[in-house]
């Protein structure tokens, strides 16, 4: 059974979300969200590869977006819809690899009449909010989407990775499936955690101990490039930023603890 939706709406917004967790191992996350008014936001570093759905102006098509490895301002449109399925890290595309669709550049799949669209030749009727869990299974089936558990053994290091591979292997092959370095992937999921500490109200200088930054020089830096903001604005909240839910500290940053005795890495 999927989690309970939780809605997001901050003061500064004009883009209203709502997400709920998944139980697929092929989806971390299924959000949707409208626009109240037209406006430009921050879209900040993301590590997952997600399927969007926009409806806007009686046009509705679906896009296939890949990692964001720095923040950048996007505009947003009056009146919008989207639904999007962010995939667990590691599910992805042959047909679309992650690095291909790195940093904004999404592609749009040719749309059919407004109720689905083409993918290697077939035709997909488009998903919702309640049935993507089904929708992302039928992908799986057809092999159009893959899942490699390897990913999840490099990232907390556990038996299961592969130990015939050597280390450079091993970071060439995470690089193909996600599209990001492993550093760059822990740099990132750090900061958006950093960030929510924030927004919650954690203190900066807490914030830089529970999120394993060397200190608030190193948070601001990372926070600047990824999320777009320094700490103090964050905390205002003065800007619109894109979906960034609250998640409770990665378990690789508690791995990095018992194994090195420090949290913190650059």
């Amino acid at each position: 059974m999927a989690s309970v939706p939780t809605a997001a709406h901050h003061d500064s917004s004009f883009l209203i979300f709502e997400h709920r967790l998944s139980e697929s191992p092929l989806i971390e996350r299924v959000w949707r969200s409208r626009s109240e008014r037209a406006g430009t936001f921050l879209s900040v570093a993301a590590s997952n590869i997600e399927m969007v759905v926009t409806r806007h102006e009686g046009k509705v098509f679906l896009t296939v977006r890949g990692p964001e490895t720095k923040a950048t301002s996007a505009d947003c449109p009056a009146n919008g819809e989207w639904l999007g399925i962010r995939f667990s890290l590691g599910t992805y595309l042959p047909s679309l690899l992650p690095a291909v669709l790195a940093d904004r550049r999404d592609v749009t799949l040719p749309g059919i009449s407004g109720r689905g669209f083409l993918l290697d030749g077939a035709h997909w009727e488009l998903p919702s909010f309640e049935n993507a869990e089904v929708f992302v299974n039928r992908l799986a089936r057809a092999g159009i989407i893959w899942r490699d558990p390897a990913i999840d053994a490099v990232l907390d290091g556990s038996p299961r990775e592969p130990r015939t591979k050597s280390l450079r292997s091993t970071q060439r092959h995470f690089l193909k499936v996600t599209g990001i370095t492993r550093n760059a992937f822990r740099q990132i999921e750090r900061a958006r955690y950093a960030a929510n500490l924030l927004r919650q109200g954690t203190g900066i200088a807490d914030t830089v101990f529970q999120a394993g930054f060397f200190d608030q020089a190193h948070l601001t830096r990372s926070l600047k490039h990824l999320i777009g903001h320094t700490p103090a604005r964050i905390i205002q909240g003065e800007a619109q930023l894109s979906f960034l839910y609250n998640t409770s500290a990665p378990d690789w940053l508690y791995h990095c603890a018992r194994s090195h005795g420090s949290p913190h890495e650059k």
